[in-house]
Parts: C-alpha cells; structure tokens; sequence
C-alpha cells in the first residue's frame, strides 16, 4: 500500500541548537534508512511552510504508523496519513486496470561496493575486445545482509563493442557477516554517448547519471535462512568508478 504523509515540524521554544542540529542529523539518517528498506519512495518540502509532504510504502497503515513513530522529530511533528488507491489514469501505469496483475515493486537488497584489479585482454573477437576484469575486494550492505567479496572467486567476463557498450559477464563471491556464502551471477549492459564512454575508458570520475549500467541478477546460496534468494528475481544498478564499481541490487517484488 502506498500512503501521503504531510509532516507539520514545530521545534519547542528553548530547545538548545545542538540538541536541535543532533535530532535533524538524526532524522536524514532515519530517512535514508527507511528508503533503502522500501519504505520511503519520495519527499517534498513545500516553500515558505515548515510541512514536509512524503510518499510511503508500507503493507499495512499500522505498519507505517510504526515506522513514522521511530523517527527522531517525532514529538515535535503532527503527522497525517492519507491511504493511497490507484487511479485507472495514472500514467506510471499505462496498461488497463483490467489486466489483473500486481504491479512490480523494487526492494533494496544490498549495494556492493568493490575495487578493480588489472584486466586480462583477450583481444579483439571480431565482435568486441573480450576482457577479464577480477573484482579484488569490497564490501556489500543492505537491510538484511552485508558482509564483504571473496577475491579470487570474484570477476567480470566483460566483451566491449566497438560503439563502447559494454556487455558484462559478473559473477563473483559474497560472504555475510555470519558466513553464509553467495553465488552471484549478473548479466550487464552500460552503454552512453561516445564522449562518456571514452571518458570512462581513460578511467574518470563519470557520474552514473550520465550513462545506462543496469544487470539481470541471480544468486545462489546453500543456507536455509537465505533460501528466498533462491527463488528471488533481482536488478541491479551499477556505477563506474576509477579504481572500482557500485552495484545496487533490488528484489522485484
């Protein structure tokens, strides 16, 4: 379910700066946690007012209730909550209200962050330049699991098109802070204009919104309490850096 909450914020008269500064410092990273998990999908201000206007994700109103009554400005904000219901003429749904399935939703699982090391070159195919590029190190984080990368079971069979797409072959190694081991396998495409994309070979810092890298994902694991990756369908986001990659995953839901 998708709800309007409107944030009306009066700090009480004499509250000390630092204690004011600790609590808005606080509540950003409340927020930010909240988006990682699914929860907060958007957040407005609205100019000249003290309101703050959010579009929420939650599977209940009690759940939601729940989770805005953890947040650090509670107590010094009135909260209202407005259930949401899809309207037929939405048009981030084109299709008929008709069609009878649920749309997708996306849910953060974790976001990896690794260091590169040297490619080995194949060589020009005919249809692209093959590289092997070893993932080194890195660590991954999410709502549920984080742990780190296990080089050397970790690399990215990577074959660049002669536009500069790169099409990516990534399967690499995790291990959870608990020890369970995973199996990730990723099927890549980053693609630009010629410019970003030969900004990216010299090894720059590009922003990733300035280029596509999106992924099909699967994972493999062995432990019990992970199973649901097994049988889960993933996406993944990624960003270029000069000595790494990010690389978002999401469960669709």
């Amino acid at each position: 379910m998708e709800f309007l909450v409107e944030f009306d914020v009066a700090i009480p008269d004499g509250t000390p700066e630092p204690v004011i500064k600790a609590r808005v410092a606080a509540e950003a990273t409340a927020a930010a946690g909240l988006a990682r998990r699914g929860h907060l999908l958007r957040l407005w201000t609205v100019p000249g007012k003290s309101n703050a206007v959010g579009l929420y994700r939650a599977d209940s109103e009690a759940e939601l209730e729940g989770l805005l009554g953890g947040l650090p400005l509670n107590g010094w904000m009135q909260v209202t909550v407005t259930p949401l219901a899809q309207h037929p003429n939405d048009p981030a749904s084109p299709r008929p209200s008709s069609f009878g399935l649920p749309d997708p939703h996306l849910t953060p699982v974790y976001r990896l962050v690794a260091t590169l090391g040297e490619p080995v070159d194949l060589g020009d195919r005919g249809r692209g330049r093959r590289r092997i590029v070893p993932l080194t190190a890195g660590t991954f984080t999410g709502p549920a699991i984080n742990g780190k990368l296990l080089p050397g079971a970790s690399a990215d069979w990577q074959t660049v098109l002669p536009d500069g797409t790169a099409i990516g072959d990534v399967r690499y190694t995790l291990q959870t802070d608990g020890g369970d081991v995973l199996y990730v396998r990723s099927r890549s495409t980053r693609h630009g204009s010629s410019d970003v994309l030969a900004r990216l070979a010299r090894g720059e810092d590009v922003d990733a919104s300035e280029y596509t890298f999106r992924a099909s994902t699967q994972m493999e694991t062995a432990a019990a309490e992970l199973d649901w990756l097994n049988r889960g369908v993933f996406v993944s986001v990624g960003g270029r850096q000069p000595s790494g990659v990010v690389y978002e995953t999401y469960l669709v839901q």
